[in-house]
């Protein structure tokens, strides 16, 4: 997800396209991934991201992902740009899912992602395979995870096994998860409070 950026006026840029930042590993390290401006959008900053792809980094290969808050879709591109064999992006902002539709042709990943213009809410409510890898980066606000968090147990929508990157407020503190669930790693930048969840597989329970 990313917070509204303000950047200068020019006539150079094209209206609700000015933001950008760049896939940090994988096969499109350094590209620019561009996304407009939508209410509730924040940035994972460039080395939280890197923190947590180092987390993860035996997990992506071939690895079926869900970024559920997609925003910028940052979280889940630099899964794809690391080997993730599917990503699907859920955000209801209809711009936000263009720009990710544009921004995966344009990689030419349009193979291994799929956008879908929904609430997280409404997209749980369906019955769908499960993932093995899921980034859950929700607008922040009070127990923003807690919601989300329950509906993905409910629905078993994350394998035994599988791993769920959690982000919110840093004040916050670390989110409340369901038995099973284990915190595994857990780091602070400024404001943001990031922590890798494990959900236990089946002979550990």
């Amino acid at each position: 997800m990313m917070r509204r950026v303000t950047a200068p006026k020019s006539h150079k840029q094209a209206p609700g396209r000015r933001n950008s930042l760049r896939i940090v590993g994988g096969g499109w390290r350094g590209r620019r991934v561009h996304f407009p401006d939508s209410p509730g959008l924040r940035p994972t900053p460039d080395r939280v991201r890197e923190t947590l792809f180092n987390w993860l980094q035996f997990s992506l290969a071939g690895a079926r992902c869900l970024d559920l808050f997609a925003g910028s879709g940052a979280l889940g591109l630099e899964a794809l740009s690391r080997a993730a064999r599917e990503v699907v992006f859920v955000d209801e902002a209809a711009a936000v899912a263009e720009s990710l539709r544009e921004e995966l042709e344009r990689l030419d990943g349009t193979a291994r992602g799929r956008v879908l213009q929904t609430t997280a809410a409404r997209y749980l409510a369906t019955p769908g395979e499960p993932f093995d890898v899921i980034f859950l980066d929700p607008p922040f606000g009070q127990d923003a995870l807690a919601q989300p968090i329950a509906l993905i147990e409910a629905g078993g929508w994350i394998k035994p096994g599988g791993a769920v990157y959690l982000e919110s407020g840093r004040q916050a503190g670390a989110p409340l998860l369901p038995a099973g669930w284990d915190l595994v790693k857990s780091k602070s930048a400024g404001e943001v409070g990031y922590y890798l969840a494990r959900v236990r597989s089946r002979l550990e329970k």
